[in-house]
């Protein structure tokens, strides 16, 4: 563990430690007005934000963030595109970007973990790179000073998610079911469950994730967790209603219900 924690790991701590639950939405960088949708989260009440960095082929998504990131693409979004807007905004939380590591492995290691602290990024989310090969990622993001936040999945042993606890920083992302990401009728009971046993090993924040697409829903899984992801959601928002006043009052929505 380092010595002090980065800054997404503390504005976490820091929900935690005044008795609140974190909220994090997942915002697709590239889609319509999305710096508008940014500031938008933050006025709403955001922890922190997770900014996809489209790519072609997101394995882990389900229709919702493939479609947001065809039409990011379609309308020329880059991965630098998105950083380079990322060092122009303050919106006074921290940032962390989401992508794949074929991204990362292109631009090389280094260069992609200084690129993501020169435009103040605080975290990084690979969620196609297995813990056992994320040495030499872990180790550039490290010396750049930025946060590895690291997913455990459900199928995970106790063995497992004891070293994912060990190595992540910023939080843990517990994801709530097997599957994509997708706006689900009701939270799986897997949710909790995944809460329940990451809480039992770490002091580092638990975030659940994937298959969180409601307020009631995340209220349920911070009944456990020390907060909630909600991306599917969020960007059907940005999918159907690209203003960003509509975004900020779906996540109104959900900050209201953690309060």
């Amino acid at each position: 563990m380092s010595a002090r924690p980065g800054p997404l790991e503390a504005a976490l701590r820091n929900r935690r430690s005044q008795g609140g639950k974190a909220m994090v939405p997942y915002l697709t960088g590239g889609l319509g007005d999305w710096q508008g949708a940014l500031a938008a989260a933050a006025d709403a009440g955001a922890d922190a934000v997770e900014v996809g960095i489209p790519f072609s082929d997101p394995v882990m998504d389900g229709p919702v963030i493939q479609e947001a990131n065809d039409r990011a693409l379609a309308a020329g979004i880059t991965p630098l595109g998105v950083l380079d807007a990322l060092g122009r905004l303050d919106i006074g939380i921290p940032l962390a970007v989401m992508t794949y590591y074929n991204i990362a492995f292109r631009f090389g290691l280094e260069r992609f973990a200084s690129v993501l602290a020169e435009q103040g990024v605080a975290a990084a989310i690979l969620p196609d790179l297995p813990l056992e090969e994320a040495g030499p990622w872990t180790e550039a993001a490290d010396a750049a000073g930025v946060e590895t936040v690291l997913l455990a999945a459900p199928t995970a042993s106790d063995e497992r998610l004891g070293r994912i606890c060990a190595r992540a920083r910023g939080f843990v992302y517990g994801v709530g079911l097997l599957g994509v990401t997708g706006v689900r009728d009701e939270l799986a009971a897997s949710a909790v469950v995944m809460a329940k046993r990451l809480k039992q090993m770490t002091d580092v924040p638990v975030l659940v994730g994937v298959g969180v697409g409601t307020p009631e829903q995340a209220q349920e899984v911070c009944q456990v967790a020390d907060g909630a992801v909600v991306g599917s959601a969020v960007v059907r928002r940005m999918l159907d209603d690209g203003r960003p006043m509509a975004v900020g009052e779906l996540i109104g929505q959900f900050r209201r219900a953690l309060d």
